[in-house]
């Protein structure tokens, strides 16, 4: 009797189980968007260029046939394809793939520029391996708190004010811990593992708070990347040859102020990179540097009118060789001793992110394809889309129909580096021993975009752009016969850039 009770409790108990289980049903969604854009210029950027502390003007190798003064066009596509498996509230798996086309009829096969298949599906005769794993990773709810608490485990983004500081995919662990009205999002992610049995790795720990305060959300954040590896992907025998501890730490607000939309941020690093093991001859590089960004929109029925201002600070070329690194020789001949230029993390996207121009900075309509300003480093760190310059902007935008939007904006870029230019290389006199010209200008630049709704789910958007460049982006180089090693420096044309983005959402 004592064994078919216990066996009807037991089938009772699994009844409820599997009834409670049984509420819930996986949901899988697909979703995603395919894009083909053109881009059309002179004397801008294209891609991802490495981003040391300085980055010259686009392609300036005057007299060696590359695509200074020349006009370049291309197209090139992207297609990004997500799916969620749902379980209930509580549970969703992501994984997201990314292919691209870039540019079209490129010449097939991987090389040391590319890795694998990558970036190669618009090639001639198709066929190619060129899908990407972009993230892969599980959102999960912790279950019997009663504290809201959700956890994120996998390939996931790290994404801290992706415009200005960090976006990039890696493999980590991060939460969400709900304290209404304060949401606190503790961070780690594993950079580089290196060998097993050493210490070379490199480890990300972060913090993030925000809290809603009326109609604005005030937050703050502190970032540190646990370098025991830097550069961290250089090949042997120099992998592992720096080590680096560095900060960012940042203050944000975005929402309404009355009538006006605000974004502000502010944000300092600190930190330093040293070789490893006592070396005179190797100083240590000390890092200092900080950016502001202030952004004010005044939205009306049909009409918008806004205001961004950014200031980054700026490297000095007699203490900041052009990689910062340990050794490294500035523009006058002694080691690197300190960057006081605002930097960002390595691997951080924040430069394709920017979007404030059409032509210096990168573009939000080519997904930040191009750009003067454009820096991505994926192997140490560098000045960003920011570092070294400032900005003031105004524009406007009118809507005067629901498919159709036009946007004019005009500023002026400075230049923050001294004792040289951020992006230009002009010599101060004819004898290159004594350094480089300081300018303070970059430019004015004029920009008109179009948005057309085609569908609601198909849109193209026209960008055309024109910079006036000032003397902070003329050119310097080193003549040979019958010259040799004399300094002259050659103003470049006005850059300019025409581009377009047509893309499908589903």
């Amino acid at each position: 009797m004592r064994k078919l009770t216990i066996l009807c409790l037991a089938g009772l108990l699994m009844l409820a189980f599997s009834s409670a289980y049984a509420q819930d049903k996986i949901d899988f969604k697909a979703s995603g968007w395919i894009d083909a854009q053109t881009l059309w210029y002179r004397n801008v950027s294209p891609g991802n260029p490495a981003g040391g502390i300085y980055n010259t003007v686009a392609a300036t190798d005057k007299y060696g046939g590359g695509a200074y003064n020349r006009t370049n066009s291309f197209l090139e596509s992207r297609t990004r394809l997500r799916f969620d498996w749902a379980y209930g509230k509580s549970i969703n798996g992501v994984m997201l793939f990314e292919m691209d086309a870039g540019p079209w009829g490129n010449s097939p096969g991987g090389s040391a520029a590319k890795i694998s298949e990558r970036n190669t599906y618009g090639y001639w005769s198709a066929d190619r391996a060129a899908v990407e794993i972009k993230t892969i990773y599980v959102d999960w709810g912790v279950p019997a708190i009663p504290v809201p608490i959700n956890m994120r485990v996998g390939l996931q983004p790290l994404s801290i004010r992706n415009n200005l500081l960090v976006y990039t995919d890696g493999m980590g662990i991060t939460a969400g811990i709900n304290l209404d009205p304060v949401m606190i999002q503790p961070l780690w992610f594993k950079a580089v593992e290196g060998n097993y049995w050493t210490s070379d790795d490199v480890d990300v720990y972060g913090l993030v708070a925000n809290a809603k305060l009326g109609t604005m959300t005030v937050g703050g954040y502190g970032l540190y990347y646990n370098m025991n590896s830097y550069p961290l992907y250089n090949p042997a025998p120099t992998i592992g040859t720096n080590q680096s501890d560095m900060f960012w730490f940042g203050i944000y607000a975005d929402g309404k102020a009355g009538p006006v939309n605000l974004n502000f941020d502010f944000i300092y690093d600190r930190g330093s990179v040293e070789r490893k093991g006592f070396n005179l001859f190797f100083p240590e590089v000390k890092y200092r540097g900080w950016a502001t960004r202030i952004a004010l929109d005044f939205p009306m029925e049909q009409v918008n009118f806004g205001f961004v201002g950014v200031y980054a600070s700026g490297a000095d070329t007699q203490k900041t060789s052009s990689t910062g690194a340990p050794g490294s020789l500035t523009s006058t001949g002694v080691a690197s001793s300190k960057v006081d230029s605002y930097v960002t993390p390595p691997g951080s996207e924040a430069g394709t992110n920017f979007g404030e121009s059409v032509v210096f900075y990168n573009s939000w309509i080519n997904r930040g394809s191009s750009g003067i300003a454009t820096s991505n480093n994926y192997n140490s760190m560098c000045r960003g889309p920011i570092g070294g310059t400032w900005l003031a902007k105004l524009y406007a935008s009118i809507k005067p129909t629901p498919w159709y939007k036009v946007t004019f904006q005009g500023m002026y870029i400075g230049d923050t580096t001294k004792h040289g230019n951020t992006f230009g290389t002009a010599y101060a006199s004819i004898n290159p021993a004594l350094g480089f010209r300081d300018d303070k200008s970059i430019g004015f630049e004029f920009d008109l975009i179009q948005e057309i709704q085609i569908y609601k789910n198909l849109k193209y958007v026209i960008g055309a752009g024109y910079l006036f460049a000032g003397k902070g982006l003329d050119y310097g180089y080193i003549s040979g016969p019958p010259f040799p090693g004399v300094a002259f420096n050659s103003k470049p044309k006005d850059p300019w850039q025409i581009t377009t983005n047509l893309t499908y959402n589903f």
